[in-house]
């Protein structure tokens, strides 16, 4: 049955990252089945699906967002048929789910390894109980999913919906793979590479401190492409930069091993990327308070064939089937690491086929599907 949905969420592009590629395309899959209505920032609108009606908010200060966004979704109960509140990220579920309880609604949060894995006592003592109250709440994975159980959320109220991927992906456009190889000197080489925010959490500064320089010395003529930049607009201040990075690498000799492309914004030459490279490296660092959620660029690395070498951490152990999408390294272990990427390079044991088929069971339908059937549970 065709119902009348409100998404409110801070996380949407044109900010960069997962959570942002999540948010959209749950607006994008569930519009195919339900009405839906976005409330988010401002410059959000330009790019948001097509088929929603949008209601613009401030992106910052934090907390002018978080009112503007209520008074835009009160506005909304009040003046049109809204059956479910639907919170991108546990940032709104207070919005969604006092709204929820004021008109008799329906509240579901989607909760990502941050929302629900921080320490911060603030977010603990106001946000938290509010996600408690929420009628469905989905984790991105099972790890989050245990998260929100030590949280004392009802495991009656809970389920798992993993983020998905565009399957199949874009089609390899030989002659785009050939000049980017040109533009960057990849002719001949060994690629590695690692897409991704350039945050504390991503570890890569570690993995270039205690694993790439080992790598270089068998493998002369690997490099490592960083796709990704230093978030600006991010709530979680623990961030790397390219000049830490690059400081690491000229401490070991392999600065001219390195490449910055940035962000990359043309979903063509992103995937030309993952086509090209031999391995997509994801060297995840154990933090606790700041756990990674999921894990998308390793669905979508294997949606081209590309397989991830990456440490057994948070949600990344549901985003890679060990020995057939990548392979699982007890986090932390650098050594290990380096040797299963020294090993891969030599001699590939995982297929690209075998790589493809798993990420098919994340297409974003199959994704919106499972979301559509909580909502009519």
């Amino acid at each position: 049955m065709k119902k009348n949905i409100l998404i409110v969420t801070r996380n949407l592009p044109p900010l960069i990252g997962g959570m942002e590629r999540l948010n959209w395309h749950i607006a994008d899959e569930l519009s195919r089945q339900h009405h839906i209505s976005l409330i988010s920032h401002q410059a959000a609108e330009a790019t948001a699906p097509k088929n929603i009606d949008f209601f613009a908010t401030p992106l910052k200060p934090l907390p002018l967002f978080l009112i503007s966004s209520f008074f835009r979704a009160l506005c909304c109960c009040i003046t049109q048929p809204v059956d479910i509140l639907f919170a991108g990220s546990g940032l709104t579920a207070p919005i969604v789910v006092l709204l929820a309880k004021i008109f008799r609604k329906k509240s579901i949060v989607y909760i990502h390894g941050l929302d629900i894995g921080t320490n911060n006592k603030i977010y603990n003592l106001f946000w938290v109980p509010f996600i408690r109250h929420a009628n469905q709440v989905i984790a991105n994975s099972s790890p989050t999913y245990q998260l929100c159980v030590q949280k004392q959320i009802a495991q009656t109220k809970l389920s798992i919906v993993h983020p998905g991927v565009t399957y199949p992906p874009k089609a390899k456009n030989e002659k785009l793979i050939q000049s980017l190889k040109d533009k960057y000197n990849l002719n001949n080489k060994r690629i590695l590479i690692s897409v991704g925010r350039l945050t504390e959490r991503k570890g890569i500064n570690e993995f270039l401190d205690l694993c790439l320089h080992k790598i270089i010395s068998v493998h002369p003529n690997t490099v490592l492409v960083i796709i990704g930049d230093t978030p600006n607009q991010a709530l979680n201040k623990n961030l790397q930069s390219k000049e830490m990075i690059m400081t690491t690498a000229n401490k070991h000799g392999i600065a001219q091993h390195v490449i910055f492309t940035g962000n990359i914004f043309q979903d063509e030459i992103l995937s030309s990327f993952y086509y090209l490279a031999d391995l997509h490296v994801f060297p995840v660092k154990h933090i606790p308070e700041d756990p990674e959620g999921f894990g998308m660029v390793a669905i979508e690395a294997a949606a081209h064939g590309t397989p991830t070498i990456a440490f057994a951490t948070g949600g990344v152990v549901d985003a890679i089937q060990n020995q057939i999408s990548g392979l699982l390294i007890n986090h932390q272990n650098y050594e290990a690491l380096s040797q299963a990427i020294i090993t891969s390079l030599s001699n590939p044991i995982l297929e690209k086929q075998q790589c493809m088929r798993y990420a098919a069971n994340f297409s974003w339908k199959n994704m919106g599907n499972k979301i559509s059937n909580l909502i009519d549970s």
